[in-house]
């Protein structure tokens, strides 16, 4: 009798040890994940940062490195431009007709495995190169992102006027 009750007792404590291993290996999971997610949208914010600048600067290469190779840029009342070459044209088009002085602003950024999202707004102004005209510039904007070798680029682009 004695020597049952005492595997029963070492039982439960064996089972007892085996849960509380099991509680520590997942919150040490979730904790991975969330500072995977935290590191992903930085690297994000930091991509759009760097899409940002290369607006301000009308830089057609460096805007078109920051795309997949079989990235689609959508701009407002013009034909999608998909993959590298296209794209770069896009932007060289754009860049010579206009000149753009910015801001984004982040609204949400979501991460889903290698693929992640963002909502931003823009404002700022645009000088028109035609007419020497500088203008108002507000859009709202819905980036698609991918990891690419080991880094996040735009996967799809569109953007929108709001006034």
């Amino acid at each position: 009798m004695k020597k049952t009750i005492i595997s029963a007792i070492i039982l439960m404590v064996l089972v007892s040890c085996n849960q509380k291993t099991e509680k520590v290996n997942n919150s040490s999971n979730l904790e991975k994940t969330e500072t995977m997610e935290k590191l992903a949208k930085q690297e994000i914010e930091s991509l759009l940062m760097t899409y940002k600048g290369t607006l301000n600067t009308s830089n057609a290469d460096k805007a078109t490195s920051l795309y997949t190779k079989d990235g689609i840029f959508m701009p407002t009342g013009a034909p999608s431009a998909i993959g590298t070459e296209q794209i770069k044209g896009a932007y060289e088009f754009v860049f010579s007709q206009i000149q753009l002085n910015i801001e984004f602003f982040i609204e949400e950024i979501t991460i889903e495995n290698t693929f992640a999202y963002a909502v931003t707004s823009s404002k700022g102004s645009t000088l028109i190169h035609a007419t020497g005209e500088t203008v108002p510039e507000e859009n709202r904007e819905l980036f698609v992102f991918e990891k690419e070798n080991g880094t996040w680029k735009i996967a799809r682009y569109m953007f929108n006027k709001t006034k």
